[in-house]
C-alpha cells in the first residue's frame, strides 16, 4: 500500500476517534479526541505540498497551519476546566467529524464522488437549457490515472475505493453542446458545493439542542446553498460562452469568474448565512466564541 492510499486512512481513523469520543463525551475520552485531532491534522497538513506546487498561496498556508491548530487543540483537550469551554471543545469533536467524515467517504470512494457531480452537473445542464441561454448536457467522465487519463465506463480500478486516481480532480464530467461540441469545461466534485453543506450539516447536527430545530436548521441552510450553487455555475458557464474574447492578466472570464468573483460572492454567501445561523441558533455563535478565546478574538467586551 503506498503513501496514496494510507493518508485517506489516516483522515478516516482520526474522524472516526473524534466521533467515538463525541459519542463518549460523557464519560472521560480526551485520549481519544487528541488522537483524532492530531490524525485530522495530518490528513490535512500533507496536502500543503500539492497545493505549494500548484502555487496556491492560501491553500498552501491554511493546509501547513492544520498540524500546529490541531495539535494546540489536542494540548488544550488536556488542560481545560471551564465547563463552558469543554462543551464547545466536545462540540468541534462532532462537527469536525460529522463534516469531514461524509466528505472524506464522498472523495475517496469513486462512487459516490462520481455520483455526486453527476447529481448536481444534471440540473445545472438543465436549469441552463430550460431558462433558454444555450442547450448542454452532459457528456464524458473521466478518470485521471497513474497510467493516464481513461473513460469512466473503460476504468478497471476499484470503484469503492482507490489509490490509481491522481490529481485533485480525479473524476471530471465533460459539459457539451446538443450536438456533442466541447464547450471547455470540466464539473468536478468541487463544484456540488458539497464542501460548504458539509460544514453546516456537521456544526448543526452535534449541537446539544431538540432534533426539530436542527432539522429545521438544515432544512433551512442546506436547499439554499445547493440552489445558489447552481446559479453559480449556470453564471459561470453563461460568461464563458458569452465573453469569449474576455481577457484580464492573462486569464479568462471563466478563470477569473471561478477563482476569483465567484469565489468571493460564496464567501459572503457562507458568511452571510452563519449570521443568520447565529440568530436561530445562538448556541453555535457561543460554542464558537468560546474556541476563539485563546486567539482573542470575537471576544465580549469586559465591563469595568
Amino acid at each position: 500500500m503506498d503513501a496514496a492510499s494510507i493518508v485517506p486512512i489516516i483522515g478516516a481513523i482520526g474522524l472516526v476517534s473524534l466521533a467515538l469520543s463525541w459519542h463518549m463525551r460523557a464519560k472521560e475520552s480526551t485520549r481519544l479526541a487528541q488522537f483524532g485531532w492530531i490524525l485530522v491534522g495530518l490528513y490535512f497538513f500533507q496536502g500543503a505540498w500539492s497545493y505549494q506546487a500548484k502555487g496556491d498561496l492560501v491553500l498552501t498556508v491554511m493546509s501547513l497551519s492544520a498540524l500546529p491548530l490541531t495539535i494546540g487543540i489536542a494540548r488544550w483537550e488536556n488542560n481545560i476546566s471551564d465547563e463552558k469551554a469543554r462543551s464547545a471543545l466536545n462540540w468541534a469533536r462532532g462537527s469536525m467529524a460529522y463534516a469531514g467524515g461524509p466528505y472524506l467517504l464522498i472523495s475517496h470512494v469513486p462512487w459516490f464522488n462520481v455520483l455526486a457531480i453527476w447529481f448536481v452537473a444534471f440540473q445545472v445542464a438543465l436549469f441552463y437549457r430550460l431558462s433558454g441561454t444555450g442547450d448542454i448536457q452532459l457528456g464524458d467522465t473521466w478518470v485521471e490515472t497513474s497510467s493516464g487519463r481513461v473513460l469512466w465506463d473503460d476504468w478497471d480500478g476499484n470503484r469503492w475505493f482507490s489509490a490509481e486516481t491522481i490529481g485533485e480532480f480525479p473524476f471530471q464530467t465533460e459539459l457539451v453542446m446538443s450536438d456533442g461540441t466541447f464547450i471547455g469545461i470540466n464539473f468536478v466534485l468541487a463544484c456540488t458545493a458539497l464542501q460548504s453543506m458539509v460544514i453546516f450539516i456537521g456544526a448543526i447536527a452535534v449541537l446539544d439542542l431538540d432534533w426539530k430545530r436542527r432539522i429545521r436548521a438544515i432544512l433551512f441552510t442546506i436547499p439554499v446553498i445547493h440552489i445558489l450553487n447552481i446559479f453559480r455555475n449556470v453564471g459561470l458557464i453563461w460568461m464563458h460562452q458569452t465573453y469569449t474574447t474576455w481577457s484580464f492578466y492573462g486569464m479568462n472570464v471563466f478563470e477569473f469568474g471561478h477563482n476569483y468573483a465567484a469565489r468571493f460572492v460564496s464567501l459572503f454567501a457562507m458568511f452571510f448565512m452563519a449570521l443568520i445561523m447565529f440568530e436561530i441558533l445562538p448556541e453555535l455563535h457561543r460554542h464558537i466564541v468560546r474556541l476563539l478565546k485563546p486567539l482573542g478574538i470575537m471576544q465580549p467586551k469586559k465591563r469595568v
